[in-house]
């Protein structure tokens, strides 16, 4: 596994253009509540986005603003990546970017992985599909963090080779119920036993997370080079992390809506951290 934090540079401009100072060389000018704290050499941190349209059926790039606020209180700064850069941008935006958030979303293509077609897979977006692999195997190569939310973590399933389930109650045998309404984003459903010794673990500081549930397709077969990290209830693998890697986690609950909670706290402050190391 190769990380080149350097971008090509020699080591005078490493020293002299990526040197962070000291924290106590920041300077805060802003704090939201007791754990944010927002300074000047805050960590860049890009965040996919869905495609769509609008009521006035014109083409869209859209985000939900719980996971800007999440990242924005941890400390980071958001951009936001639009799918149409897939094949012409996302090279250049990349290095500029000190960590990715893959977002939740539509369904993964089935040529991305061995999965079954189903009617019940919807809103594949290729050009989204195609940006977020090519970042998530740069993030990879280069050791830049990243968190995958939802379709995010199975998006790091697929992109290191591992399957999914297309769609969980016809499935996986005595699932829960995984796809609760859009409505129920804060109510927690089910519990995540995380697997001791994993470095998710050590961020969440607890060895049961109460969640939130709204996906309908799952982890199936998990990529090699994985660790699974966590599994709800049902025994569906729900956590899923990169070992070796300075931060690369998979969550397949929302996070993002559930920032009272101080696991949910860890999280994203440990990851915006990560980012900016």
């Amino acid at each position: 596994m190769r990380f080149d934090f350097g971008l090509g540079l020699d080591a005078s401009e490493k020293n002299t253009r990526f040197t962070r100072p000291a924290a106590s060389e920041l300077c805060t000018f802003g704090q939201r509540d007791d754990w944010l704290i927002i300074n000047s050499m805050q960590p860049i941190i890009g965040i996919t986005t869905n495609q769509g349209k609008n009521l006035n059926g014109h083409p869209t790039s859209y985000l939900m603003h719980s996971y800007i606020h999440a990242i924005m209180q941890a400390g980071g700064v958001p951009v936001l990546i639009p799918s149409l850069i897939a094949n012409d941008g996302w090279s250049a935006l990349y290095p500029r970017l000190d960590g990715i958030l893959f977002s939740g979303g539509g369904d993964i293509a089935l040529d991305r992985f061995a999965g079954d077609p189903h009617p019940r897979i919807d809103d594949v977006d290729l050009d989204r599909d195609a940006v977020e692999l090519n970042m998530l195997h740069a993030a990879i190569s280069d050791g830049k963090p990243f968190l995958g939310i939802c379709r995010g973590c199975q998006l790091v399933n697929v992109g290191l080779g591992g399957t999914l389930y297309t769609h969980l109650p016809d499935q996986f045998p005595n699932a829960l119920d995984h796809s609760y309404p859009g409505n129920m984003r804060t109510v927690l459903v089910h519990e995540v036993k995380i697997e001791e010794g994993t470095h998710i673990a050590d961020i969440l500081g607890e060895p049961i997370v109460k969640v939130n549930s709204h996906h309908h397709q799952g982890l199936k077969d998990i990529a090699s080079s994985l660790r699974v990290a966590g599994h709800s209830p049902d025994g569906l693998v729900e956590a899923i992390e990169l070992p070796g890697h300075p931060f690369g986690i998979g969550v397949q609950w929302h996070p993002e809506w559930l920032t009272d909670q101080q696991p949910t706290r860890n999280l994203f402050r440990k990851f915006v951290e990560a980012a900016g190391q």
